[in-house]
């Protein structure tokens, strides 16, 4: 994962092999349509509701209310009004970059846990509560005091939970107001859609730490740009800002910051509002469509050509 300091490097050597191995991990079991409603599990993270917009539709200001506490990691939302059915997950960290820590990673798991069985959620935008910042990656300064046989297993949780948001059945938007280094971009790579600020800053920075992106980035980054330049940016360890993200294609929209440094929040929000009118089941089962088809399909007709040609034969199809 990232790191938010390059002069944490010895601290990473003890789990640079776990890491290489952790990367090498599948993205997860393919997701499936939600079963049955559950209501959300609270857990640590605060479960709060929007007051009522202001005219045009845009929150009136960037805080969450009386009932969400300052300190809180993870700031979840479920807005109301003409903007029902959209959910905002805003991390919450200023101290560490809004880095992921053992607590921010279980509050988001718990987070994701409840809004993958809500069918009343229709789009989930993750976005910063800090100003500048996206995410920073992985708390250098945490795993720092972990012992070597802890960092991989946290890796892991890094990775299951960023699966776990990349695996939920509605539409999610990153919204990248700010830096986003390493496993905060992996984090957004997770997300359907991708929008930035054009003072945004992005990267796969690991092979600087000589280690390599532990979270999805090295599967996710190549669907998203290509093969080629994909490995040109992880080699590089190279920062895009939000302009060269949008020329190649990691981003969708671009936008010049505003003074309340919210832009592509506001867009995320926008592309939210564009969804809602649209089938709920239909929505769901085309973007189980769409993951699937990136996808090999196994098929009966593969496997029988695959063994054909170890057979060396001629193959056998039946159309299945």
């Amino acid at each position: 994962m990232a790191a938010a300091a390059p002069g944490a490097l010895g601290a990473w050597q003890a789990g640079r092999v776990r890491l290489v191995a952790a990367s090498c991990a599948p993205l997860g079991p393919r997701w499936r349509l939600p079963g049955s409603l559950t209501g959300p599990r609270l857990g640590s993270a605060i479960w709060a509701r929007d007051r009522a917009p202001a005219a045009g539709g845009l929150p009136l200001r960037r805080g969450y209310g009386s009932e969400v506490k300052t300190d809180d990691e993870l700031r979840v939302r479920y807005l109301e009004e003409e903007n029902r059915g959209i959910v905002v997950l805003g991390i919450n960290r200023a101290h560490a970059k809004n880095s992921f820590s053992k607590n921010l990673v279980k509050m988001l798991s718990k987070a994701v846990d409840a809004l993958k069985s809500d069918k009343k959620v229709r789009t989930v935008i993750v976005r910063s509560e800090v100003p500048g910042i996206f995410c920073a990656g992985a708390d250098l300064k945490e795993r720092v005091k972990m012992n070597p046989s802890e960092v991989g297993p946290f890796v892991s949780k890094i990775r299951a939970v960023i699966n776990e948001i990349a695996n939920l059945p509605v539409p999610t938007i990153a919204a990248l107001d700010g830096l986003a280094l390493g496993g905060g971009l992996e984090l957004a790579l997770a997300c359907d859609i991708r929008v930035a600020a054009s003072s945004a800053k992005m990267g796969l920075v690991e092979t600087k730490l000589a280690i390599i992106p532990g979270g999805g980035g090295t599967q996710r980054l190549p669907r998203a740009i290509g093969m080629s330049l994909a490995k040109e940016l992880i080699f590089s360890a190279r920062v895009l800002d939000g302009q060269e993200a949008k020329a190649v294609g990691l981003v969708s929209h671009v936008l010049e910051q505003n003074q309340e440094g919210d832009a592509a929040y506001r867009k995320a929000l926008d592309l939210a509002r564009e969804f809602l009118p649209q089938g709920p089941v239909a929505m769901r089962v085309a973007k189980l469509a769409i993951n699937q088809g990136m996808e090999t399909i196994p098929t009966k007709d593969r496997l029988e050509g695959l063994l054909a040609f170890k057979e060396k034969r001629s193959p056998r199809y039946k159309g299945e």
